[in-house]
């Protein structure tokens, strides 16, 4: 079977399955970011750039989502992400396996031939694809806690589109018998020169009006999960990397029978790395 290769494996993050697994063991050490334990999330939102900066979140929100063992682990774990602008085609990487330093990931073959039945897809393979961090940083942390899950991973640009391929997900996984959790991957306000971005001047006050005002807002349309709210604000205050993305989860969870979303975290590159331009994080789950 064809494998994907990780192209960032051992830049990004680790790049062999000790360092991996001691990373995520010492992200689960953390006691930085909290949720609750007791709770039964069926979908979440996560940052994506390098574990350096944002994996300790990204971790926290995909271990929730695993749930204690007395769970049943889901059969597959369908991640939207990519980096789109609006009207281009979706996304979909339909067979093989996706590799990882922990170990290879089926595909869900099965529910991307849904997928492909319902929507016109620019389909990728593992031979041919675009390198894309938004999705690949999640995939050890999916080997991790859901060994035997399948993975379907799809891009899904900020529009209609968004929605109505995550509801063909739940549709084509209830048709199939196949429960599945639901990964969203987002990054928030890319802030300075080296983004082209910079209304709120320079240094502390900068990073404080990101926090507090420019992703405050998208990160309350997710805690509203209001999927077109987060791609209106996305797209208008340049507050999410990837809002098809993450309205695609929100539409998905609430197909799935999330009722409440909860915040597991927010943190910043200017927290590792205080300058001009730093990028913005957040960790939502969704509770059923």
């Amino acid at each position: 079977m064809a494998i994907r290769k990780a192209v960032y494996a051992g830049s990004w993050y680790p790049g062999d399955r000790d360092e991996c697994e001691k990373q995520i063991r010492a992200f689960l050490a953390e006691s930085r970011f909290t949720y609750d334990r007791g709770g039964r999330y069926v979908a979440g939102i996560v940052p994506h750039a390098g574990w350096f900066f944002s994996g300790d979140l990204a971790c926290t929100v995909i271990g929730a989502l695993r749930g204690d063992n007395d769970e049943p682990a889901p059969d597959v774990v369908v991640i939207f992400g990519m980096h789109l602008p609006p009207n281009v085609p979706p996304f979909i990487t339909a067979e093989g396996q996706w590799g990882t330093p922990l170990g290879n990931i089926d595909i869900a073959s099965d529910l991307a031939e849904k997928l492909t039945a319902r929507h016109r897809f620019r389909i990728e393979t593992p031979e041919k694809f675009t390198p894309d961090n938004t999705i690949e940083l999640q995939m050890p942390f999916v080997k991790y806690f859901f060994d035997d899950a399948r993975i379907l991973t799809i891009g899904p640009p900020p529009g209609p589109a968004a929605v109505e391929i995550a509801r063909t997900v739940i549709d084509g996984a209830r048709e199939l018998g196949l429960s599945i959790k639901i990964i969203g991957s987002s990054d928030l306000t890319h802030y300075g020169p080296n983004f082209g971005f910079t209304p709120a001047g320079s240094g502390r006050p900068a990073y404080e009006w990101v926090r507090d005002t420019n992703d405050r807002r998208v990160i309350d349309r997710m805690l509203a999960m209001d999927p077109d709210g987060v791609i209106t604000e996305g797209l208008s205050h340049h507050s999410a990397c990837c809002p098809g993305a993450a309205a695609a989860a929100i539409v998905a969870a609430t197909a799935l029978g999330a009722r409440k979303a909860e915040l597991a975290g927010y943190s910043s590159s200017y927290e590792k790395n205080p300058g001009n331009s730093f990028v913005g994080y957040t960790g939502v789950l969704f509770r059923a």
